[in-house]
């Protein structure tokens, strides 16, 4: 049996930019709590959040870990998530599990793209939200323009509750906003005097009877305050911002723990989950107060084959004891769950039950995947699914020999599992295995683990483009299979008109015969050998699309003629035509959306020019522009790198694809010419 309640658990993800000081305030949190006997460091590879080996190889944050600390009657769960947009999927399965998201920001670096990323994904996660600004103890920190700029680029309802003494290498410490001590100095009391009354003010709002009581100028008592601040909190009228130097012995550390244990919400503070039934499809809440049915979410999934599949879940009602079942919607049949374990990092820590509020790990559930929903069988429901933005880099892998090629396909199967921005296509019209990722860094490191974990080689390169052949006009072609080898002889003899169709038709066949001058026994074979064509391509070696061809003359031999001689004679008449049909290459045209500061705007509208990008509209959001414009795939193969380049890392685009168009005649006669010489290699081989 847990040793609290569901009242005790405060749940808090933490997220930010990457250098915001996330892993160093969650190690040190476990060594004043008392979990970790020493101060762990991502620096040394001591950090018990950070454990994984390409984390300390590259000293940050790449995977998200959970683990726990019992701190003043609480029970503090905390998620420490990668700050990176590389691996941005982790940081959104962690705000899917929790009711607090504290929003960490270097002192000394202030806001950053990713940090107005995250903030808004906590917002859409309907979490609570904290600021915690670390590092004060860094050079050139400036607090006044730090919080300004927190006001200004994340919200106006930032309030200031842990207040510096001091800053960057004068630093000494922090004072509590609604609790500061009596012997501060002048300076120092008058400004946190200040601090207390916007804080106050902005608490009491949740409340109109207490707001007019204070507005007579009544006091409002310490409990009631502690009350309104919570709800405050929890429904995202006040953000409270708290400063800290989580290294230092004496950097308000401590006092942050107490005022997110204090304030936080708890599963009890907040509206309860929506979920639908699986019978009826009724909308029904799933609270963590009283004895409701066990429900949870799985946020996270590990598939290690040394660790075995872990499926990380937050329990949003009821409780669930080890060795019972859980049903799966998802496949309509419940499983034995024999050991439920909270995690300590890498540690799995058995425990006899875990109760709302909770985030526990079950192992061996074969059949479960992020965002599936763990149930009660008796009161089976679905909660929505999380939402990640989808992946932007692109890599064509080979496997190296029979044996990874044996493995491959199970393997990174197992890898899209534990990852949510990870995925693995298969392209038809290229036959290549194409993995995906956010960019280029998280498909590195992804590949470096298929080989560190399942012992799996491969080959990369950029995936083809998917091109496609068409016609720009009317076109006849004739051609007459005629062979004699002895015997039975060989007779086809085929006349084929072909013509544009609209984009997006794809293929039209029309039997156009008259006078039988081509017995009907053989047109199925004209269609096929036409059909054979298109999918092998005339220009390029690319599927030919959007085009009617109609079979309407020919003739044929009473003993010589066969389906094999109609379809070699449909496939060289088809040729023919195609040739004198103003033929032309069909590239797909992806829209694209586009983040980036202000003062990169000329950077990215240039390159998008020289990349054959047409701007089609923008938007201002403060100090970040958004911009709108369709772009050929070809030019963005490598675009997440140069974005990153470009931006010194604080861009990012969305990308979805929006049609097919004619490629310009230089650049296809390079494509062409291209695809003719890897067709002679081939030959040759």
């Amino acid at each position: 049996m847990p040793k609290y309640e569901t009242k005790d658990i405060r749940t808090l993800a933490f997220v930010g930019h990457g250098d915001s000081g996330k892993t160093s305030f969650v190690d040190a949190a476990l060594f004043r709590g008392g979990v970790n006997s020493r101060l762990g460091k991502i620096e040394d590879g001591t950090s018990l959040s950070d454990f994984d080996p390409d984390e300390r190889e590259r000293k940050h944050s790449i995977d998200l870990s959970v683990v726990h600390t019992a701190w003043k009657g609480r029970e503090l769960i905390l998620l420490d998530a990668p700050g990176y947009s590389d691996f941005v999927g982790e940081a959104i399965s962690a705000l899917g599990a929790v009711e607090t998201a504290v929003v960490c920001v270097n002192a000394a670096s202030g806001v950053l793209v990713n940090t107005r990323k995250l903030w808004d994904y906590a917002g859409r996660a309907g979490t609570a939200r904290f600021v915690l600004c670390n590092k004060m103890d860094l050079e050139n920190v400036d607090w006044d323009g730090l919080t300004a700029a927190i006001r200004e680029s994340l919200s106006d309802r930032c309030r200031i509750a842990l207040a510096p003494i001091g800053q960057g290498p004068t630093f000494k410490g922090v004072v509590s906003v609604l609790d500061p001590p009596a012997d501060l100095p002048s300076d120092l009391k008058e400004k946190v005097e200040s601090l207390r009354g916007e804080l106050v003010e902005s608490v009491v709002e949740v409340d109109d009877a207490v707001m007019e009581r204070y507005l007579n100028g009544e006091q409002i008592g310490p409990e009631e305050l502690d009350r309104l601040l919570t709800k405050a909190i929890a429904t995202g009228r006040v953000v409270p911002i708290l400063a800290c130097a989580a290294r230092l012995e004496k950097g308000g550390l401590e006092q942050a723990l107490d005022f997110l244990a204090r304030y936080a919400p708890s599963p009890l503070d907040v509206p309860a989950r929506k979920a639908r039934e699986v019978k009826g499809d009724a909308e029904v809440e799933r609270g963590a107060r009283g004895d409701a049915p066990f429900s949870a979410q799985v946020f996270k999934c590990l598939a290690d084959p040394f660790v075995g599949r872990l499926s990380y879940f937050r329990v949003w009602s009821g409780a669930l004891a080890a060795d019972s079942q859980v049903f799966l919607p998802k496949v309509g049949s419940s499983e034995r769950v024999a050991k439920v374990f909270r995690m300590q990092g890498k540690e799995q820590q058995p425990t006899d039950r875990v109760v709302a509020g909770d985030i526990a790990v079950v192992a061996k559930l074969e059949n479960v995947a992020i965002s599936d929903t763990l149930c009660d069988a008796g009161a089976p429901v679905k909660f929505a699914p999380l939402v990640f933005p989808k992946p932007m880099a692109a890599l064509a892998v080979e496997p190296k020999s029979r044996t990874d090629e044996q493995r491959i396909g199970p393997s990174l199967a197992k890898m899209a599992e534990s990852d949510p921005l990870f995925r693995v296509s298969h392209d038809a019209q290229t036959a290549e295995i194409v993995v995906h990722g956010s960019s280029s860094l998280h498909l590195d490191i992804a590949l470096g683990r298929l080989k560190r974990k399942f012992d799996v080689s491969v080959t990369t390169h950029p995936p083809k483009i998917p091109y496609r052949e068409t016609i720009g006009a009317k076109a006849e072609g004739n051609y007459k299979h005629k062979k004699q080898t002895g015997g039975h002889g060989q007779y086809g003899d085929v006349y084929l008109r072909i013509e544009p169709a609209a984009r997006g038709t794809g293929f039209e066949f029309a039997d156009e015969i008259k006078g039988g001058v081509i017995p009907q026994q053989y047109v199925p074979a004209v269609e096929k050998g036409v059909k054979e064509t298109m999918e092998r391509g005339v220009l390029a070696g690319c599927p030919v699309v959007d085009i009617r061809v109609a079979v309407y003359f020919g003739s044929y031999h009473d003993v010589d003629s066969s389906e094999a001689a109609f379809k070699i004679a449909a496939r060289e008449a088809f040729k023919i035509a195609f040739s004198q049909a103003r033929p032309c290459l069909l590239e797909p045209v992806m829209n694209i959306t586009v983040t980036v500061p202000t003062r990169f705007m000329g950077d990215l509208t240039g390159f998008l020019n020289t990349k054959r990008g047409r701007i089609v509209g923008m938007d201002s959001l403060g100090v970040i522009q958004e911009v709108k414009a369709t772009i050929p795939l070809a030019e963005i193969a490598n675009f997440s790198t140069e974005l990153r380049s470009m931006t010194q890392g604080e861009g990012s685009y969305d990308v979805e694809f929006s049609h097919y168009d004619v490629v310009p005649a230089k650049i296809a006669e390079t494509i062409i010419a291209r695809a003719r010489a890897a067709r002679s290699e081939e030959k040759e081989e």
